[in-house]
């Protein structure tokens, strides 16, 4: 890489920047097309972002969106398309070799295609046809078990509860969703401490919270109509602390894009307090914070621990007391690479708040004690009451749009029996008890040819997925490969025998059902559950949506085993909805609430501190701290992703916050680890990641030095997936370690 492509990284997020790139996606949908598009997005009566899942205010602007929303926005409303003569002109072993930018950059697909088997190219099929194809293959399977449905974030809740129900009918439970690649971490911990696995927070309480900790997350590429809850809590003189390897402009200032004068006075600063903890150091650090806290309370007591709070609604405080009393503090400062007076400084910030919030995302959900690192979370909040009252609690933020809905839909391997025997009383038929494959499992199960089907709603399951090669191997191996998507991606080029791209229509799109226009509905990382409807016209007239898409194939692949009116529930919603509010904890009377303004909260009784999930009381959990020990020459690897991307899509090559452009291959280091290996800023490496005596290599990844700790690294994911080990996961949630990978440096060649 050239000197060129890489610069100081901004210290602010947004800006004029964000401005300027705004209008210019804007314009690739055409500027009245796109403006019109914009007014509607996040809007009541319109459709929601298929970005992030960040709820919106109570009081709604006219731009209520920011600039990867549009990104997320024009990418789909692209008057691009890959049609049926695109496929005629591209053979597949073409595609295979075109990056996951330049796939996603043909446009929209059009209408159903099919690769045959010993085929070089995809080639149109009928509906009727692929759906006949699909059943005939799952009617050869020797057990409903053989098959994998695999769901993305984007899918609806009516377009969900469809999909589990046909599975279910179908006879397994093998629905793995991206949750297992992302928060399942989140629901794990907080299931057996708090009784619910969501957050419990709304966003009122960012209003008036006095401290807010931001921790393992880049509000600023993936959630960044957060920054303006930040923004706004900043100017009130709420104290933010950032826990980041990584210096992430977007938690160092903001300047709102949308406000004249925040683009005068470059901004808000947003972090009080900024820790650049080591990678996977999380959980030390905050039994640190709580350390400092149980050492002030002897000091003074009744100045610190919300005893009434404990008293009343924990267990386990005695136990955690000693264990916390019993961590040496040099092991608390080696594991999570920072000074006990800079943890001093968090833990003062934590006990002169009354009101706090703790936040994360991925950057505590996938490490190998993931789960346990959140409970640690948990516990700094028990400590002083911070559960159940406003301004305080819980904030897991979800970085697909739907992700939460689909698994309170049923997407799930593993649903409780009550949900089982509700959806099995509704729909007259004994759902299957035996615990379905999530993500890993199914990658071995197909690798070990135990599956035959591969059936994916949404999503690119191959570049999202850990161990690309292994995964692209797995998929492989598999009879059928089915995609639903709105654009190629990667997945749609590795198959197996044969392969389906079944296209469908987008969040933005009008659907028409029989004449009749339908919406659906979504839920938020709080828990609000609202409608969502596209006006568009669709990008062509063969696609169909997700529920008539799923009614239709349900139809083909049950026939008489199933007593279920599939065409009525593909042809109005309303009845998909009546049967959520008969199976779906919270969910009575759906079809009123959800076209209340606004929608509706879901229960959560951790909020109400209602805690008859976990036994009553909300738990204090002992954990053993990780041990973060290298070998000589290891480096610990995050993957992140860059500020032009969404997930697995990549738009362009460039990463403004970080100052990349042109170029993703790149490895993020410490400036004093470049010169330790005898290695140069923008010398291009290969990398090798190192589990249990297995090593993967990544090769051409360029340095580039940037504000990270000592033996800690970044890259970019889908580029460094291969390096993920498929049997590397978290305890208990068994989430791919995409934050915790032990690579060494080579130079080419070597």
């Amino acid at each position: 890489m050239s000197d060129s492509h890489v610069k100081p990284p901004p210290e602010e997020a947004a800006g004029l920047g964000a401005a300027l790139s705004t209008a210019k996606v804007t314009a690739t949908m055409g500027v009245v097309r796109g403006v019109r598009t914009l007014l509607r997005l996040n809007q009541q009566g319109g459709f929601d972002c298929p970005g992030c899942a960040w709820p919106e205010p109570r009081e709604r602007s006219f731009f209520e969106f920011c600039e990867n929303g549009v990104k997320h926005v024009a990418d789909e409303a692209t008057p691009l398309r890959a049609d049926a003569e695109f496929f005629a002109n591209h053979r597949v072993e073409q595609l295979a070799e075109q990056s996951d930018e330049w796939l996603n950059a043909q446009g929209r697909l059009t209408e159903p295609m099919v690769l045959r088997e010993g085929a070089t190219h995809y080639e149109p099929i009928t509906w009727d046809d692929a759906f006949a194809l699909v059943a005939r293959e799952l009617s050869r399977m020797a057990t409903p078990n053989a098959a994998v449905f695999y769901t993305s974030g984007r899918t609806s809740n009516e377009a969900a509860f469809l999909y589990q129900l046909f599975v279910r009918q179908l006879g397994t439970n093998n629905l793995p969703d991206c949750s297992n690649m992302c928060h399942e971490s989140s629901g794990t911990a907080l299931k057996e401490v708090v009784g619910v696995g969501k957050g419990t927070v709304h966003l009122e309480d960012f209003e008036v919270a006095d401290a807010i900790f931001v921790i393992g997350q880049n509000p600023g590429s993936n959630h960044p109509r957060m920054l303006t809850a930040l923004e706004a809590a900043a100017k009130r003189g709420c104290q933010i602390v950032a826990i980041n390897p990584l210096r992430e402009p977007g938690l160092v200032r903001f300047s709102h894009p949308q406000h004249y004068e925040s683009l005068l006075a470059r901004g808000t600063p947003i972090a009080t307090l900024y820790l650049q903890v080591r990678i996977g150091g999380d959980a030390a650090l905050l039994r640190g914070i709580q350390k400092e806290m149980l050492e002030q309370e002897i000091r003074a007591p009744g100045t610190v621990l919300d005893r009434a709070f404990i008293d009343e609604h924990t267990a386990g405080f005695d136990a955690l007391a000693r264990a916390v009393r019993a961590t040496p503090w040099e092991t608390i400062e080696e594991q999570s690479g920072l000074s006990r007076a800079e943890i001093r400084e968090a833990a003062v910030i934590a006990m002169r708040s009354e009101r706090t919030i703790a936040c994360w995302a991925m950057g505590l959900t996938q490490h190998k004690h993931s789960v346990a690192t959140i409970q640690e979370v948990v516990n700094l909040m028990l400590l002083r009451g911070n559960l159940g009252r406003p301004g305080a609690g819980l904030c897991p933020v979800r970085g697909h749009s739907n992700v939460q809905g689909d698994r309170t839909m049923g997407i799930s391997e593993h649903m409780p029996a009550a949900f089982l025997d509700r959806l099995g009383r509704e729909y007259d038929f004994d759902p299957p008890r035996e615990p379905g494959f999530d993500t890993v499992a199914s990658i071995e199960a197909m690798l070990a040819g135990k599956v035959s089907v591969f059936f994916a709603m949404g999503g690119n399951f191959l570049s999202a997925a850990p161990d690309t090669d292994r995964t692209a191997e797995a998929l492989r191996k598999c009879e059928l490969t089915v995609h639903v998507a709105t654009k190629l991606n990667r997945s749609h080029v590795v198959t197996g025998r044969r392969a389906l791209i079944l296209p469908c229509l987008g969040r933005t799109e009008l659907d028409l059902q029989d004449g009749a226009p339908q919406f659906v509905s979504v839920e938020n990382s709080m828990g609000l559950v609202h409608p969502s409807q596209g006006r568009n016209a669709p990008a062509g007239d063969r696609l169909r949506s997700e529920p008539a898409i799923l009614a239709g194939l349900a139809k083909a692949a049950l026939g008489s085993k199933s007593k279920v009116d599939w065409d009525a529930l593909g042809s109005d919603y309303d009845r998909i909805r009546d049967g959520i509010a008969h199976v779906v904890d919270g969910c009575a009377d759906y079809n009123a609430r959800v076209r209340e303004p606004g929608g509706f909260y879901l229960r959560n009784g951790a909020r109400e501190r209602d805690f008859a999930g976990s036994g009553g009381r909300a738990r204090f959990s002992v954990n053993e701290l990780p041990s973060l020990e290298l070998r000589p020459g290891e480096l610990l690897m995050m993957t992140v992703r860059s500020h032009d991307q969404f997930n697995t899509t990549v738009y362009t090559q460039n990463d403004r916050y970080r100052g990349i452009s042109g170029n993703r291959r790149v490895i993020f280091m410490n400036e004093a680890d470049i010169a330790k290996l005898g290695l140069a800023a923008g010398e291009e490496v290969d990398l090798v990641s190192h589990w249990q005596g297995e090593e993967r290599r990544a090769p051409a990844f360029t340095i580039v030095p940037f504000s990270v700790p000592r033996r800690c690294t970044a890259t970019y994911f889908p580029e460094a997936n291969p390096l993920v080990p498929l049997g590397s996961y978290a305890d208990k949630s068994r989430t791919p370690t995409s934050k915790s990978v032990v690579i060494t440096i080579h130079k080419r060649g070597g």
